[in-house]
């Protein structure tokens, strides 16, 4: 059985209107059925982008944020049905490093006031010399000095304070730390330093991890399993390095595909997959898979009617998508646009990337057939609209140039009625013979 076990798990926020009488009118669907299990001594990397819902599943672990359905199975105990003061004891064997470490440290204690708090609340230590050793012991596995107990929080850089939000964890001995972004605030030195210091610690102390990063390289670099989440919910899980050799799920190749390879013939070489459109909202999420609003292999059965389920394609990695055997195979064709026109959908960019392409290729045969360019639904309806605005501004500008010959016309009319007025005036002066 696995250490720490996620069946199912939904977080709701309601969405409240009213003055004085508050009433629910919608939810954000924050996280929307996710299901994971990890092991002892395992690191769980936990990636997506902004808006997933990755640190309230991290924060629903620890009941931070209260569960609306499914179970968090620690160890053999449900912790989503515990009452608080049972909630509060198994919190010592978890525990969290939050992303902002000066922002979850109080300003107004010091480093040994913070460090013995939580001590105090679990009956650690006899007395507070004996927990002033500990915390001498700990903050030296983390690599600051015993004399950092009487500093405060302001006193130190980004680094440290990220190692006393560590400490802070390890002081209760837990069995499993859930980091959130543990080193996004870092500089890049210091952040080797932090996902070191992490590692070490979990060799010598047997910890378990569930890292939420932004980050992808780092993911990979202290991650075991890696699990990929998309609008509430798990798109993809695999071990680390299957995943990044072969992702499988459409939303996966496409964040794979941004990150930079440091070679840069391999750079120029790979594909770019640019999705299309914007993330939805979680308060108004798809029917259907997710995705399938950005997919660029979207079919037009199942995808926008049936939530695919997490399935095992073998060798433990994980994917909830309807056609993944048919986009590997290369049975499915796409049918958004992944380059430039995914972004811009402008006939001009397309244009322009043919003439390009034609000018560094030979000239085709004067025999061969001669073929249509193929084009995406996105960029057909984009060119369309331009065809459009441009007939508009061609009329705009016909008109334009009939009311400036009309006026121009009434003004000649007008100069020669005045030429002819003056010429009868001369006549009617001068002396008659």
């Amino acid at each position: 059985m696995s250490l720490l076990e996620l069946d199912d798990v939904k977080v709701h926020f309601p969405v409240k209107k009213g003055l004085f009488f508050d009433r629910t009118v919608g939810h954000v669907y924050a996280v929307d059925g996710v299901s994971l299990s990890i092991e002892a001594g395992q690191t769980y990397g936990l990636v997506g982008e902004s808006g997933c819902g990755k640190t309230t599943l991290g924060r629903a672990v620890l009941r931070l944020n209260d569960i609306t359905d499914g179970g968090v199975v620690f160890d053999g105990t449900d912790l989503a049905k515990l009452p608080g003061e049972e909630m509060r004891a198994f919190r010592r064997r978890l525990q969290m490093v939050f992303q902002d470490p000066l922002g979850s440290l109080n300003p107004r204690q010091n480093i040994e006031s913070i460090l013995s708090e939580g001590m105090a609340a679990h009956g650690i230590g006899k007395d507070q010399t004996e927990r002033r050793e500990k915390i001498k012991d700990i903050l030296a596995k983390v690599g600051l000095p015993s004399n950092a107990l009487s500093r405060y929080p302001h006193e130190f850089s980004g680094g440290q304070r990220q190692r006393i939000g560590i400490a802070r964890a390890l002081v209760l001995e837990p069995d499993v730390i859930i980091c959130d972004e543990p080193v996004s605030a870092l500089d890049v030195s210091v952040q080797a330093q932090v996902i070191n210091l992490l590692e070490e610690l979990q060799e010598s102390l047997g910890l378990t991890y569930l890292v939420i990063a932004h980050d992808l390289a780092v993911v990979r670099h202290i991650s075991d399993v890696i699990g990929v989440m998309y609008l509430g919910g798990l798109v993809e899980e695999a071990p680390s390095d299957a995943l990044y050799a072969g992702p499988r799920h459409p939303y996966t190749k496409a964040l794979m595909s941004a990150v930079p390879v440091p070679d840069p013939e391999v750079e120029d070489r790979r594909e770019r997959i640019l999705l299309h459109g914007d993330l939805p909202s979680p308060a108004n999420p798809p029917a259907g898979c997710r995705f399938h609003t950005r997919c660029p292999w979207v079919q037009e059965t199942k995808c926008a009617t049936e939530r695919p389920p997490l399935l095992d394609t073998g060798d433990g990695h994980k994917v909830a998508c309807h056609f993944t055997a048919e986009i590997e195979a290369g049975t499915v064709k796409q049918t958004l646009a992944t380059g430039i026109e995914a972004v811009t959908g402008t006939e001009t960019v397309a244009a322009e990337a043919v003439e390009v392409s034609e000018g560094e290729t030979e000239a085709p045969a004067a025999d061969a057939p001669k073929k249509e360019p193929a084009t995406v639904p996105a960029q057909a309806d984009a060119n369309a609209k331009e065809k459009e605005t441009e007939a508009k501004a061609a009329e705009a500008e016909d008109t334009k140039k009939e009311t400036a010959d009309a006026t121009e016309t009434e003004a000649k009319a007008a100069d020669a009625t005045e030429e002819a007025s003056d010429a009868t005036k001369k006549a009617e002066g001068s002396p008659k013979a």
